[in-house]
């Protein structure tokens, strides 16, 4: 995988953005160092998936985070943290890979996740997937980039004309949402259940205009958050809100926004 520093100009981004990038790199190459080559996947206490990759990747970012700024909190997948809603000081979020079941079986679309909040709020997030070479990231009031190239959300404003992105439609259905969900796929132009990290993205370039998302934690939502919004677009829960902590997510272009939250507030 490239070096995303490449991508940055000399004295662009904080040097918190260009420690994220840089970590991420070098994650991502423990992560490739597994891939395709039938690697043994257990199951954690909560029925998910996880690697020996997972493991490696968060702790390479850890140690690095701990090098780099000792006194920032961290919270993990994998090493845990604490996972309750920060209000004052800086914490460090991490997924080492989202999308663990399609790496296990050599899929490529899924990416290690970073993001940092601060008093309560995201300042930073970063989404790569080295199986593609792939790197988006964000810093807040600098706007989102692909790969260095500045991304944003489309300007399609109906729910008629619009592309309908999700996750996995067993969690809608377990969290009871299922006719909202089918009113949407009905009233919408197209839907596509890409899931982890892809269904955010084709929003963030333009290439969808919403992605719904319900029954995942801090560390799936955080980095997705400021980079649609400092694509143009918008972030919620299902109650409008703006965190990450319940579980639930809407993004979209901002501009459909509100016809897509008020069919699934119904």
């Amino acid at each position: 995988m490239r070096d995303p520093l490449t991508y940055l100009p000399q004295n662009v981004g904080s040097k918190e953005l260009r420690f994220a990038l840089e970590v991420c790199h070098r994650a991502g190459n423990v992560v490739m160092g597994f891939f395709d080559q039938d690697i043994e996947v257990e199951e954690k206490s909560d029925g998910t998936p996880v690697t020996q990759a997972d493991k490696k990747s968060e702790r390479l970012i850890r140690e690095s985070i701990a090098d780099q700024y000792p006194h920032d909190a961290i919270l993990g997948e994998e090493e845990g943290g604490d996972d309750s809603p920060l209000s004052k000081g800086r914490r460090w979020i991490i997924d080492p890979i989202d999308g663990t079941y399609n790496y296990a079986r050599a899929i490529p679309i899924f990416s290690t996740l970073l993001a940092l909040e601060n008093d309560g709020e995201i300042v930073l997030g970063v989404v790569c997937n080295p199986a593609l070479d792939e790197i988006f990231w964000a810093e807040r009031g600098c706007g989102a980039f692909r790969n260095g190239k500045k991304i944003k959300v489309s300007e399609i404003a109906e729910l008629k004309n619009s592309q309908f992105n999700f996750g996995a439609p067993n969690r809608v259905q377990k969290h009871g949402l299922w006719d909202q969900f089918s009113r949407l796929v009905k009233e919408t132009l197209r839907q596509r259940g890409f899931g982890d990290y892809l269904g955010f993205a084709h929003v963030f370039e333009g290439k969808a205009e919403a992605h719904l998302e319900v029954g995942l934690k801090p560390w799936d939502l955080a980095p997705m958050k400021i980079i649609v919004e400092e694509a143009g677009g918008a972030y919620s829960d299902l109650d409008g809100g703006k965190s990450i902590y319940t579980g639930s997510c809407l993004i979209s272009n901002g501009l459909v926004h509100e016809q897509f939250l008020s069919i699934l507030k119904r």
